[in-house]
């Protein structure tokens, strides 16, 4: 990696708790701790001094252990442009300001570490020579928000700057309507109600987010609304107020609610009721039909930023979603739980 290859280095520092895999490797460790990187970017890290140990360098093959301060400088490349992709997409709306699209579930939505090509990004440049850039070096034309590479629904798509920055600011102002399905494990108490706890990145587990205690994290609230329930799953309607990375997917697993097949956050494998039989055999065969979470960015509305006309839209279930829902229509039949 050359100078001119390097954009900036960013800065960590890591405390090895009781908490963690003692004895792990040094390469090891910071591999699972630090987004975006490898062993072997770390072990080369290692060896041009950019790592060190309580102060010193030490070899990719040291063993942690508690206590231990572990201080690193890691060089991140300038991203590549993105370039455009001949992809299929799902336009449901657009006009000469912005677009609507369904995302496909699998689809990343721009460029990043590991996926440099066949995001959403690189379709829309496909598809269109009118994307906002509202920053410098940007590999992200035209996104406004976000959703999870294995979460589908809809996303807004800005095609000038002005227009991006209006639509950020619903975001902000919490001016913009989003509303997610999601077959989950479980079934809340009321069938209304909102979730809420702060968001931040897991400790011991930097690739995952979770609910931190006291002032760590972000604020976030979810609300929530049982559209359906079965054996031990229920079909949820969710509404955010705000938009933290797995805010959804972290809210219901801390309350014991896992997304269906949500394989980062323990929705992968049957949580409750029976686990044997027909109901074990149907379970096997609905997660290998959905080997993701079960979560689907069903509508969305905002003032439209030309006009200041209300736009909504809605989307159809993915067919993955909609066989899992069936399925648990003809198969899960519920007892009486709300009046």
């Amino acid at each position: 990696m050359t100078d001119k290859e390097i954009k900036e280095f960013k800065e960590y520092r890591l405390k090895v708790s009781e908490n963690h895999d003692l004895e792990t490797r040094l390469d090891k460790f910071l591999a699972t701790q630090i987004e975006d990187t490898s062993r072997t970017k770390i072990k080369e890290a290692i060896k041009e001094n950019y790592i060190t140990v309580n102060g010193e360098n030490e070899k990719p093959s040291y063993p942690i252990e508690e206590g231990d301060l572990i201080e690193a400088q890691l060089p991140i490349p300038k991203p590549p442009e993105a370039t455009p992709e001949e992809m299929e997409l799902d336009i449901v709306y657009e006009d000469d300001a912005l677009l609507v699209v369904n995302k496909k579930a699998g689809t990343v939505v721009h460029p990043a570490h590991g996926n440099w090509s066949g995001t959403l990004v690189n379709g829309l440049l496909w598809h269109t020579d009118n994307l906002s850039e509202p920053e410098e070096d940007t590999i992200r034309p035209g996104i406004v928000h976000r959703l999870d590479k294995d979460t589908s629904g809809l996303l807004v798509v800005a095609k000038d700057d002005q227009t991006h920055r209006t639509l950020s600011s619903y975001f902000e102002t919490k001016d913009i309507e989003r509303t997610y399905w999601a077959i989950v494990w479980g079934t809340p108490d009321e069938k209304e109600g909102t979730i809420t706890g702060n968001i931040g990145r897991d400790p011991h587990n930097r690739q995952k987010m979770t609910v931190r205690e006291g002032d760590k994290g972000k604020e976030a609230t979810t609300h929530y609304k049982v559209l359906e329930y079965f054996d031990h799953l229920s079909l949820l309607e969710l509404k955010l107020e705000t938009g933290r990375t797995h805010q959804i997917r972290v809210h219901l697993a801390d309350n014991n609610l896992w997304v269906f097949g949500d394989q980062k956050y323990g929705g992968d494998s049957v949580r409750y009721g029976s686990n044997t039989g027909s109901r074990r055999s149907m379970f096997k065969n609905l997660f290998k039909a959905l080997p993701r979470q079960c979560l689907h960015a069903k509508t969305l509305g905002f003032e439209d930023p030309q006009t200041g006309e209300q736009m909504q839209f809605d989307s159809e279930l993915p067919d993955d979603f909609a066989h899992v829902l069936q399925m648990l229509r003809d198969n899960c039949k519920p007892e009486q739980l709300y009046s």
